[in-house]
This record gives C-alpha cells, structure tokens and sequence, in this order.
C-alpha cells in the first residue's frame, strides 16, 4: 500500500520571530496545541535534546512520541529580505531502533519582506512498517496542529501590535 509523507502548511498573519516563539516555546503547548497536547523537553530547545511528545488523535487516542531534536534554527533574514527558520526532530522509539519504523519532523517557516509567515511541516518515514505508523491519521493531526499555530500566532501579533 502505498501512502504519502503526511505534512500539512498554512500561511500566518504573524511575523516570523512571533511564530517560532510559538514552536519552541513547549510548555505552553497545551494551550493551543490539539494535536501535541504536552511536550517534554528542556528549554531552551537544543540540538541532541530528547522531547516525548504527548499526541491526541482525532479520535481522542492518546500515544507518548519519544523523539530527539535534530535542528533548531531560529529565525534569519537573508540578503534578499527572506525570513527563514527551522526545527526537526528524529523519532528515538524501539520501532526506530529496530528499524522497522523511521521518521524525522521537519518544520520550516519562510517570510517574505512584508508578507505573511508561512509554516510547512512534513515527516518523512521510511522502514517496512511505515503504515503501522498510520501516516493518514499523522497528517491530519499535522492539519490541526498547523491551523491551531496560525490562531494562536495571530492571537499573539494581534495582542501585541505586531505587524508582520
């Protein structure tokens, strides 16, 4: 059978530096966040950090994700005026460690000067028992998580007078 990487984008009325704010700062997910309801992890985020994400299903199902951060980089804005920031983390539970099961998070935003913030998110997997994974029901939590981030990035800009 075969399946799609899940992933999930949005564009953000927010500006960059407000919306990896939102991505990085973990210990308010709860808050916002319907698809990562908890993440355990240190803060500040940093490279070779372990992270167990406590995930919500659509259908109420609840899974702890142990993962490790692999990439924090926080916002840049290049010569050309582009904004860009990225955060991955590597899936660290005993499928992975067996490799029948493997995946990596990316999360990247991109602004242009005067524009919006947009998120993309995609986990690649890979291994023989991807589809135990469940890539389907992955993606639509990625789909929650990305609309929920926009709300809570604009609620923030917006409280804050912020423009993007």
């Amino acid at each position: 059978m075969a399946y799609e990487d899940p992933s999930a984008s949005v564009e953000i009325d927010a500006p960059i530096d407000v919306v990896w704010r939102v991505m990085v700062e973990t210990d308010e997910y709860a808050a916002w966040n319907p698809f990562v309801v908890r993440a355990e992890t240190a803060q500040p985020a940093a490279v070779g950090n372990p992270i167990i994400l406590h995930v919500t299903w659509a259908n109420g199902g609840r899974t702890r994700s142990p993962e490790r951060i692999s990439a924090v980089d926080a916002p840049v804005v290049g010569e050309d005026g582009v904004g860009v920031a990225y955060l991955a983390y590597v899936y660290a539970g005993w499928p992975a460690r067996l490799g029948l099961v493997r995946g990596v998070r990316h999360q990247r935003l991109t602004q242009r000067p005067g524009g919006p913030t947009r998120y993309e998110t995609v986990e690649e997997f890979s291994g023989p028992l991807v589809r135990l994974a469940g890539p389907e029901r992955v993606a639509e939590g990625f789909r929650r998580h990305a609309a929920a981030l926009k709300v809570r990035a604009e609620t923030l800009a917006n409280e804050s007078g912020l423009d993007h």
